[in-house]
């Protein structure tokens, strides 16, 4: 029996952090087994905002060397480059011209975004929902692990699937419909220095999070500093205290502990005495994925092999997706 098929992918703008990490990758490895992967490096999706050209490719290949260092596994997944298979560009314009505007004028991030980015507001940044869908769609994926901020996009690649499926495939439907995979542990790592804001590379201050190449001094120096209380004792799920609630839980996800063995540990400690059992549990659980990530960056041989062979077999699998769509579209055979 064919395991079912997972799709999913970063951009590879700044450091991958601990919200990255625990909120996603490490999940990615601990259920790869159970799937057939398809993890990318979604560079096309990076210049939705302004960009350094100078650092992409480099950011990119980083991204990929973390995948490998924080475990994936390519008995069971496969790595590569958006950029690199031109389908997911040809099929986002194919999606364009069958999705209504006002769906994309109604996403919550590009709200949100548009606030943020002002003047510089451009058409890829409307679009990028569809760049997505044309992703998730290209691989028949049957799920998509998303976080809660990103669950509209994937019920708009649901929209957007059924109604080509509806439109252009009634007798045999195209597309597959994805589900989210959604995990509650860990699906949402908060900000150091605030603790209703989720961790997040765009945050202008290096010391809301940790990232996952941090040195242990710049680790202890950001635990050292991040916001906190003056209430004793320390527990979880207290809505008066969300920075507690987050140091509490990264010590939980880091150290491998359940919540009942952290709550009883930590109950009557003080900041002065977690903020270094903290400290030295982050460090302990990063040194092998800095180790690991500096091998794979020293050969860069190998690096580029992986991506090669998973650049061929994700084409593999989205080029015959395209041809069926455009198939279904009307589009002439390529002489």
């Amino acid at each position: 029996m064919n395991k079912p098929r997972v799709l999913s992918g970063v951009q590879p703008t700044g450091n991958l952090h601990l919200g990255n990490y625990l909120g996603a990758i490490r999940n990615w490895v601990q259920e790869q087994s159970k799937y057939d992967n398809y993890f990318c490096v979604v560079d096309l999706h990076a210049i939705t905002a302004p960009h350094d050209p100078n650092t992409l490719a480099g950011n990119t290949y980083t991204i990929a060397a973390l995948y490998l260092a924080c475990g994936i596994d390519l008995e069971h997944s496969h790595i590569f480059i958006q950029s690199h298979v031109p389908a997911h560009s040809e099929l986002t314009w194919l999606l364009n011209c069958i999705t209504p505007l006002n769906w994309l004028e109604d996403m919550i991030q590009f709200k949100e975004k548009a606030i943020k980015q002002g003047e510089n507001v451009n058409v890829g940044l409307l679009d990028y929902p569809v760049l997505m869908a044309a992703d998730i769609l290209l691989y028949q994926a049957d799920g998509v692990p998303v976080g809660e901020d990103q669950k509209q996009h994937l019920e708009l690649t649901r929209d957007i699937a059924a109604s080509f499926n509806h439109k252009f495939a009634r007798k045999k439907p195209v597309f597959k419909l994805p589900k989210p995979l959604i995990r509650d542990v860990g699906a949402r790592v908060m900000s150091l220095t605030d603790g209703t804001k989720k961790m997040s590379k765009s945050d202008p201050s290096e010391m809301s999070r940790i990232n996952l190449l941090d040195p242990p001094d710049a680790i202890a120096k950001k635990i050292k500093r991040c916001k906190t209380d003056l209430v004793k004792g320390l527990a979880f799920d207290d809505p008066d205290r969300p920075e507690c609630h987050n140091l509490l839980s990264l010590y939980m996800l880091l150290g491998g502990k359940t919540k009942e063995e952290v709550a009883l540990e930590c109950q009557d400690m003080g900041w002065g005495q977690f903020k270094p059992l903290l400290t030295e549990t982050a460090i302990a659980a990063l040194a092998p994925i800095q180790e690991k990530y500096q091998m794979v960056m020293d050969d860069r041989e190998y690096l580029e092999s992986v991506l090669r062979d998973g650049k061929i077999q994700a084409e593999a699998v989205a080029n015959q997706t395209l041809a069926q769509v455009k198939a279904a579209l009307g589009y002439s055979v390529p002489l």
